[in-house]
């Protein structure tokens, strides 16, 4: 099998998308997450396209599809409408799997909540439930310490800082979150012209801009920070998964604790977790084989 390279484009959009597997075979779209493009999904593509069609776009900002100018234009809303056009192109008459990391995982839970009738499951790996993982922030200390780069990818200039010695800062970063050794001279050449483009870091930082999850700092008292949470004002129902739900979790995550994580089974009533011992954030890259046959074998046990 190869990977296929193709462009979907409406009046309002355009997204890259890369694919493997029969046309024929049910659909998984897989939505990466920061600093990553499409090639997030090239480990496992492999393994997953033996039994589905695999899709992995360039999500709005990344990599080669469109970059609008703006904060307001990586709302969530905006990135959940790309995926449910491409979706609808892709399979407008069958449901499909959906599959998120890290920031991808935001995206797949918005999508699900928004519209459970277009999905067969939804699967995440190193990804966060918007509720649980605010909690998180503000309750547990670890955590809100983690987090604390969100404060700086926020920042004017972050941008350039991040775009500095051929993306030193960027790759650090990729490295800070857990074990690396999986990138390859040829992988990190791939990362480094996803991120070379014009206005490509910036819109991609972005979407922490036009994020709502509030990341105060290490001192302040929690006390302080709940009243103005916006998710906290959004209704439990509105936040459930109605569809079943596996969550992947590589246990050595350094930007995501297992924190994130509690509380979870109040907004997903059919929920599975998969722990994965000796793999950090980048589980996708570390046991792409291990995390495919854990996915399989879920949605091969509940017929899905």
């Amino acid at each position: 099998m190869e990977f296929e390279s193709a462009v979907f484009e409406d009046e309002t959009r355009r997204l890259h998308y890369v694919s493997m597997g029969d046309h024929d075979k049910p659909l998984m779209l897989c939505l990466h997450g920061f600093p990553e493009y499409w090639g997030a999904w090239r480990d496992i593509m492999p393994h997953l396209a033996r039994t589905f069609r695999v899709v992995a776009p360039d999500q709005r900002g990344f990599g080669r599809s469109f970059k609008p100018e703006g904060v307001e234009a990586y709302q969530t809303w905006h990135l959940v409408k790309d995926i449910n056009a491409l979706a609808d192109y892709l399979s407008p008459d069958e449901p499909f799997v959906l599959f998120g990391h890290d920031w991808g995982s935001a995206v797949a839970y918005a999508y699900a909540f928004g519209r459970p009738e277009r999905l067969r499951a939804l699967v995440v790996a190193n990804g966060v439930h918007p509720h649980t993982f605010q909690k998180a922030i503000i309750d547990d200390p670890r955590q809100r310490a983690a987090s604390q780069y969100m404060r700086f990818l926020r920042s004017e200039g972050a941008a350039a800082t991040m775009r500095e010695n051929d993306f030193a800062r960027t790759l650090n970063m990729i490295a800070g979150f857990s074990k690396a050794d999986w990138m390859s001279n040829e992988d990190r050449k791939a990362y480094l012209e996803a991120w070379g483009g014009d206005g490509t870091m910036e819109a991609m930082l972005n979407w922490y801009r036009a994020s709502p999850v509030v990341v105060p700092p290490v001192s302040q008292p929690a006390e302080e920070v709940a009243e103005k949470v916006p998710v906290y004002d959004i209704s439990p129902e509105a936040m459930t998964v109605r569809v079943p739900h596996l969550v992947v979790w590589g246990e050595d995550d350094e930007a995501l604790r297992p924190v994130c994580l509690e509380g979870l089974e109040r907004f997903a009533g059919d929920l599975t977790v998969e722990r994965i011992s000796g793999s950090g954030h980048w589980v996708l890259h570390e046991q792409p084989q291990r995390v495919a046959d854990a996915v399989k074998q879920w949605l091969s046990s509940r017929s899905l």
